[in-house]
């Protein structure tokens, strides 16, 4: 039977180690704030209006969801450190079963990711409106379906592997897949009609398009808004994606535990 105190002391240890790279992470939120202005100065006036009426709100939802990527994305680069110095022993010693490890630092991820977010979620607030209260629970599941599965998506990168330049490269692919091939540069209609189809299906479910495509709904940013996206469709394709990805970066995990 799973422990959630267990899990709760093991969040508790990630984030005090987490907190002691704040510079770090004041560092990240700084460059993203510095690529929103970049984008938007070199690119609002250059774009089409009837597809994105506002580059600059267009573009910042984006980023407010791509933020849980870095932090979400550090707990796999600690995992692979634990895995390549052999503290795996260390780990199994604990008072703790080896599902309680893995779920606990998938959900400690988790929590990076959204302290991450936090703060571009208060700037849309600021920048374009407050959303509805329902709205914003909506807002919360996704950015908490989001950083969980980055979290468990990057322990999976970390954990398929023990080579550290066969990891740095997977993380690379993973973060080119979910970062270009998606909205958060482009519109949906240009999407469409410029990527080939089955790169438009990845582009179409990327659990960050999907994301992303949620924040614009809800802060209406898209000039007309794709088809077949809803709050609640959003939703549930996010949770689909996390529970898969949280069962094989646990699998990876546990695997790696038991080598």
């Amino acid at each position: 039977m799973i422990n959630i105190r267990n899990i709760s002391i093991i969040i508790s240890r990630d984030l005090q180690r987490f907190w002691k790279y704040r510079w770090w992470l004041a560092g990240l939120i700084t460059m993203n704030l510095a690529d929103l202005f970049i984008f938007a100065l070199l690119f609002n006036n250059m774009v089409r209006r009837d597809l994105i009426p506002n580059y600059f709100l267009f573009i910042a939802t984006g980023i407010a969801a791509i933020a849980s990527f870095a932090s979400a994305f550090s707990i796999g680069r600690e995992v692979g450190v634990e895995i390549r110095r052999n503290y795996t022993q260390y780990l199994l010693s604990l008072p703790l079963s080896r599902i309680e490890l893995a779920f606990g630092r998938i959900f400690s991820g988790t929590v990076r990711g959204l302290i991450y977010q936090t703060p571009f979620i208060i700037l849309l607030f600021i920048l374009i409106d407050l959303p509805s209260p329902l709205q914003i629970i909506y807002i919360l599941i996704a950015s908490t379906l989001l950083s969980t599965t980055m979290s468990s998506i990057s322990i999976a990168v970390s954990t398929a592997t023990r080579n550290f330049d066969m990891q740095a490269t997977l993380r690379s692919f993973t973060y080119f897949i979910l970062f270009f091939i998606s909205n958060v540069f482009y519109p949906d209609a240009l999407i469409r009609q410029r990527f080939p189809g089955v790169l438009y299906n990845i582009a179409y479910y990327n659990p960050v398009s999907l994301t992303v495509s949620l924040f614009r709904i809800i802060f209406k940013i898209y000039a007309t808004p794709p088809s077949g996206y809803s709050e609640l469709h959003i939703i549930m394709y996010l949770a689909i994606w996390a529970l898969i990805s949280m069962f094989v970066g646990g699998y990876l995990y546990i695997r790696n535990l038991e080598k």
